[in-house]
């Protein structure tokens, strides 16, 4: 089974995936891992990329297509991509290359989240050195960190300094709320090819609690 998840920072679309990935037994290839991969090892994409990344850019598609690509053909029991496309014209040529390649499209999924409440949950954020999918968060009260520990383990917690930067949250989310040319845009070119294509396209309130959007998403799920 193989499937897309779409959602802004802070909407909490990386444990909506998580669930998904452990009902179907799916790889979880996270757009942002897979140029980490290509950074640590030295590769000539990775190098390239570093230098979007490093000034808060997107990566160009001739350097992010052939990754991802690669990433996918190798999931033989299916994958749940995250964080990719982030454009409609990596939509369009991410859907071409999957139909070239036989690969079947299975679900998508769109965690919706007003852009003030996705900031705020963002800045909010703190991350469990265990485990990054425990939820903690200063600004949301069902999630909040006991003291300075993840409520979860009781692992200690930091925060990601790009958390911290409102310029680069609103750079990201400039990017992510286009509805002409950027992610939500290639999040409705999907949406319009779910029914004629054989897939299923799901949207989800992503303003309750992890748990209530983790069971209507459940709900949804064959």
């Amino acid at each position: 089974m193989n499937s897309l998840i779409f959602g802004p920072n802070g909407s909490g679309k990386g444990a909506q995936g998580s669930l998904v990935k452990s009902k179907y037994n799916l790889a979880h290839i996270e757009s942002g891992a897979i140029f980490r991969e290509h950074i640590n090892k030295g590769t000539e994409l990775g190098k390239k990329a570093k230098e979007y990344i490093d000034k808060g850019e997107l990566v160009p598609d001739e350097i992010t297509v052939p990754m991802v690509l690669e990433t996918l053909k190798k999931q033989g029991e299916g994958w749940l991509l995250d964080g990719f496309p982030r454009n409609v014209a990596q939509a369009r040529m991410l859907w071409d290359a999957l139909k070239n390649e036989g690969l079947k499209l299975n679900y998508v999924i769109e965690v919706q989240l007003p852009r003030d409440t996705a900031k705020k949950r963002i800045m909010g954020r703190r991350l469990c050195v265990n485990e990054p999918n425990h939820p903690n968060n200063i600004y949301v009260e069902a999630i909040m960190p006991d003291g300075d520990k993840c409520r979860v383990c009781g692992g200690e917690l930091k925060t990601r300094s790009d958390d911290q930067d409102e310029a680069a949250i609103d750079k990201r989310h400039d990017i992510y709320y286009d509805a002409q040319t950027g992610t939500l845009a290639s999040a409705y070119f999907f949406k319009e090819l779910a029914d004629k294509e054989g897939f299923k396209y799901i949207e989800l309130d992503g303003s309750g609690s992890i748990e209530e959007v983790r069971e209507a998403l459940q709900k949804q799920l064959d």
